[in-house]
This record gives structure tokens, C-alpha cells and sequence, in this order.
């Protein structure tokens, strides 16, 4: 095994029309990904509701996540939030003027 050092914010994608999202590590039941939005929220109908529980936590930038009950958070730089697996939410807001950089961890 190699063990290399990487870098979050290595290579950022340019703004785009989509977010962008990159698979860091797949590893027993748990999946860790990079997300950086610039502007983008999730399309006004439907809502995530993942199998899986998420912990999201924004590096870089800002972003709204609206859960079905009405409840919304803003999420700043060095924010968190662990949602419940079948928690319905979806992003309404991220910064349009910079980079918001998520990381993500999927677990069962």
C-alpha cells in the first residue's frame, strides 16, 4: 500500500453549470466526498432521501440546506451537520460570488 498526501482544495474545478463532485475515499460502508458548488441549489422539486446517513461540513464558502419539515440552516466555513439517513433536505442557497467546498461522509 501507498500512502500518498493529497489535497483538498488541490485543483478546484472552474464554476460551472453543475456542481462537482469527487469521490475521495470508498472504503467499508463508508464514502467520503469533495462537493464544491458556486451558486447552485438543488432543483425546486424533489429533495435528497438517501439511504445512507451524511455528515457535511463546509471548508470553504457558505450554503442553505432546507429539510422538509420547514427547518433551514446556513452552514459557514468550519460548519457541520450530521443528517439522518431518509432526512429529506435539499440545498437552496451557496455563494454565488465563491467556491463553497463540502466535505461529505456517507455512512450506513
Amino acid at each position: 500500500m501507498s500512502a500518498a498526501p493529497s489535497n483538498l482544495f488541490a485543483s478546484l474545478p472552474e464554476p460551472s453549470a453543475q456542481e462537482q463532485f469527487l469521490t475521495l475515499l470508498e472504503r467499508g460502508g463508508v464514502r467520503i466526498e469533495r462537493i464544491v458548488s458556486q451558486g447552485h441549489t438543488a432543483p425546486a422539486e424533489g429533495w435528497f432521501d438517501q439511504d445512507e446517513h451524511e455528515w457535511v461540513l463546509v471548508l470553504e464558502g457558505a450554503g442553505r440546506l432546507l429539510f422538509e419539515d420547514g427547518r433551514e440552516l446556513e452552514l459557514r466555513r468550519g460548519d457541520h451537520v450530521d443528517i439522518p439517513a431518509h432526512v429529506r433536505h435539499k440545498v437552496t442557497w451557496t455563494d454565488p460570488d465563491r467556491p463553497t467546498v463540502w466535505l461529505a461522509v456517507f455512512y450506513a
